[in-house]
C-alpha cells in the first residue's frame, strides 16, 4: 500500500474492517427493514389519548415502542457506521437522510406518549407500577416520571420533535466540512518521505523527535482551520444556541441542570470537578517545565507537549501485538472477559485502520443483540493507539455485559458511566506494562505515557468543561457569541491551564472550535470524573481488595439499571465527594516526582 497518500476503503483488506453483516446481510435487507418502520410506526396513534386508562394498555403500548425501537435502532446504527466508514459517501449519505427524515416523524408521531404518561394520576401510576403486566417497565417508568417538569404538552412535544432534525444541523455542517471538505495537505516526515496531513494523522506527526517536524505539521494544520475560522464559529455558535434553547423550552434553569438532570447528577459534581482540578495545577506546571528540559528546548510549545520524553525508545506495534497487549493487561477480569474481547478484536468488531473520508478519532458503538463495533485509525507508530484501543474496548465490554444482564429498556448505560469502564482499562494496561518491564528507559516512557493520559484526560477535559460551561453561560446572558468571543474566552483557559512555561502561539485560539465533543455539549466532564472514578476502582481490583472484581463486573452488569452516582457507589467510588479527583490529582504528582528521578 502507498504509504504516501490516504488509502481508499477498498485498499483496505476485509479482515481489518467491521463486519456489518451481522446487522444486516445488504443494504437489501436494511432497506427491507426501513420499510417495515415506514409502515408500522403510524400504529402508535392506536394508543392516542388511551396511554393511561390501564396499566395492561400502557404495558401494550410498551412492549409495542420497544419492538419498534429495536428495529430502529439496529437500522440507525449499520447507517451511522456506514457513514463513519466515509462521509462522503452518496449511498450512505442518502440513507442516513432518508433515516434521519424518518426519524422526525416517527418523533412527532410518538409525542403523546410521554406527556400521557406524565398526565396519570399520582395514585393510580403507584397502582400501576404495582400490576404484575408493568414489573418489568418500572425502572423506566420511574425514570420518565422524574423528567415531568420537563416534559411539555402534546402539542409542544410536537413541534419540538418536528425541528430536532433542524436544530441538529450545526453537527452535520461541522462532520462534512472537517472530515470531507478541509484539505491539509501533505509534509516530507522525518524519513523524508511525503506523507499526508489529516485530523487523523496530525497525532503521529506530534509525537515525532523532529521539532521542526511537530512546528510545521501544526501550523499547516491550523492554517486550514482559520480558512475556515468563521464558519466554524459559526457552527459553533449555533450548537450552543440549541443547547440554551432546548433546556428554556423545558423549564431548566441552564442549558448545564438539562445535561446533568437526566443522569441525576448534582451541579455541584461539576463545579467541584473545575474547582479541584483548577486549585492543583501546579504539578502540572511543573511537569511542562520538566518536559522542557528533558526536551532541550528554549521554550515549549503546544506542538511539544504529545512526543514521548524517552528519545531512545520507538515505538512499531501492529494492531495484533496491541491486542495481545491489551488482552493480556485485562487477565484480573477473569476468563470470560478476556475470551469474549479477544474473539471479538481477533473476529471483526474493529473497523482498524484510516481511510479516505472515514471519520477520525475513534469510538464504540452497540445496539441491543449486536456486536458493540469499535472504530479505530490506528497507527503503529502512536504508542497511545494502545490505549485507545483498550479504552474503546472498555466501552464495547461494557455494552456486551449490560446487554446480557438487563432487558432492552435497562440496558443503555448512561456516558457518566461509560467514561469509568473505558478508562478503567487504561489503567489496567498501564499497571501490565509497567510491571513486566525492568528497563529504567521503558519504565519511564510508560509513566510519561500514564502522566500525558490523566494530563489530557482530567487536567485538558476540565478545561474544556469549564470552557463549555463559559459559553452556554454567554449565550444565556443574552450576550453575542462571536469569533472573537470565542478565541479570547479559550485563550483566557489555555493561559491559566498551561501557565507561565509554555508558548501560547496564536493558532491555538482556534482549537476550541475544532474539539467534536464542544457540539455534544457537557459530555467532556465525565472523562475527567470517569478517570478518577477508574483509578479508583482499578487500585481496588489491583490490590485484591476482596469482592473488587465481582462488584466491577456487577457495575458493567448493570446498564442503566440505576442513576450513575449509585451505581459507581455500589461499586465502591462515591463520586459525591472530590476524594477520587484528588485522589488522582496526588497520584500525578507522584508520577511527575517519578518521572523526574528516572530521567
Amino acid at each position: 500500500m502507498d504509504e504516501t497518500k490516504i488509502p481508499t476503503r477498498d485498499d483496505i483488506p476485509e479482515a481489518d474492517k467491521w463486519d456489518l453483516s451481522q446487522l444486516f446481510t445488504s443494504a437489501d435487507k436494511w432497506s427491507e427493514d426501513f420499510a417495515w418502520i415506514q409502515s408500522t410506526y403510524p400504529r402508535l396513534t392506536n394508543w392516542k389519548g388511551r396511554v393511561g386508562e390501564s396499566a395492561a394498555t400502557l404495558a401494550e403500548l410498551l412492549e409495542f415502542d420497544k419492538t419498534l425501537d429495536l428495529k430502529i435502532e439496529r437500522v440507525y446504527h449499520y447507517a451511522s457506521l456506514e457513514l463513519a466508514e466515509d462521509s462522503s459517501n452518496p449511498d450512505y449519505l442518502a440513507r442516513m437522510g432518508e433515516l434521519q427524515n424518518l426519524l422526525t416523524k416517527i418523533g412527532e408521531t410518538a409525542s403523546f406518549i410521554t406527556p400521557e404518561i406524565q398526565a396519570i394520576e399520582d395514585g393510580k401510576f403507584a397502582q400501576y407500577l404495582d400490576d404484575p403486566a408493568l414489573k418489568e417497565w418500572r425502572i423506566s417508568l420511574h425514570k420518565i416520571r422524574r423528567m415531568k417538569p420537563h416534559v411539555l404538552s402534546e402539542k409542544e412535544e410536537r413541534l419540538l420533535a418536528l425541528g430536532s432534525a433542524a436544530l441538529d444541523g450545526y453537527d452535520d455542517a461541522f462532520s462534512q466540512l472537517t472530515d470531507v471538505d478541509m484539505k491539509f495537505g501533505v509534509l516530507i516526515d522525518d524519513k523524508g518521505e511525503e506523507r499526508p496531513l489529516s485530523q487523523s494523522s496530525l497525532s503521529s506527526f506530534l509525537v515525532k523527535r523532529d521539532h521542526e517536524l511537530r512546528k510545521r505539521a501544526f501550523h499547516q494544520f491550523y492554517a486550514e482551520f482559520q480558512d475556515h475560522q468563521f464558519t466554524l464559529a459559526a457552527a459553533l455558535s449555533y450548537s450552543v444556541k440549541a443547547d440554551v434553547f432546548r433546556a428554556r423550552a423545558r423549564n431548566y434553569l441552564s442549558a448545564l441542570e438539562a445535561s446533568l438532570f437526566k443522569d441525576d447528577i448534582p451541579s455541584a459534581v461539576y463545579d467541584g470537578l473545575i474547582a479541584a482540578v483548577t486549585q492543583n495545577l501546579a504539578p502540572l506546571f511543573r511537569y511542562y517545565d520538566l518536559r522542557r528540559r528533558v526536551l532541550g528546548l528554549s521554550e515549549l510549545h503546544h506542538y511539544d507537549t504529545y512526543v514521548p520524553l524517552v528519545a531512545e525508545i520507538e515505538t512499531n506495534v501492529s494492531f495484533d501485538e496491541a491486542i495481545t497487549d491489551v488482552l493480556d493487561s485485562l487477565t484480573p477480569l477473569g476468563k470470560e472477559y478476556v475470551e469474549t474481547l479477544g474473539a471479538g478484536l481477533r473476529g471483526r468488531w474493529c473497523d482498524r485502520y484510516e481511510s479516505k473520508g472515514k471519520r477520525s478519532g475513534a469510538f464504540s458503538s452497540g445496539s441491543y443483540g449486536a456486536p458493540p463495533y469499535i472504530l479505530m485509525n490506528y497507527k503503529r507508530d502512536v504508542f497511545s493507539d494502545i490505549f485507545t484501543l483498550a479504552h474503546e474496548a472498555g466501552h464495547s465490554m461494557h455494552t456486551w455485559f449490560a446487554q446480557r444482564a438487563q432487558r432492552y429498556q435497562d440496558a443503555d448505560y448512561p456516558i457518566f458511566l461509560a467514561e469509568v469502564a473505558s478508562t478503567f482499562n487504561e489503567e489496567l494496561l498501564t499497571h501490565y506494562l509497567l510491571e513486566r518491564t525492568t528497563d529504567p528507559k521503558m519504565r519511564a516512557y510508560i509513566i510519561n505515557r500514564q502522566i500525558d493520559d490523566i494530563r489530557g484526560t482530567l487536567f485538558r477535559q476540565t478545561m474544556f468543561a469549564e470552557f463549555e460551561k463559559i459559553i452556554h453561560a454567554i449565550e444565556e446572558s443574552g450576550a453575542a457569541l462571536t469569533l472573537d468571543v470565542f478565541k479570547s474566552e479559550y485563550r483566557r483557559l489555555l493561559e491559566a491551564y498551561f501557565g507561565p512555561g509554555v508558548v501560547l502561539d496564536p493558532e491555538l485560539d482556534l482549537e476550541g472550535l475544532r474539539i467534536p465533543h464542544f457540539y455534544h455539549a457537557f459530555y467532556v466532564y465525565k472523562y475527567a470524573t470517569g478517570v478518577s472514578a477508574a483509578i479508583a476502582l482499578a487500585e481496588r481490583v489491583l490490590t485484591g481488595v476482596p469482592g473488587a472484581v465481582e462488584a466491577y463486573l456487577d457495575f458493567l452488569k448493570s446498564g442503566g439499571s440505576k442513576f450513575p452516582l449509585e451505581t459507581l457507589q455500589t461499586a465502591g467510588v462515591d463520586m459525591r465527594t472530590s476524594a477520587p479527583v484528588e485522589s488522582t490529582l496526588r497520584l500525578f504528582d507522584r508520577r511527575v516526582t517519578e518521572l523526574e528521578g528516572l530521567l
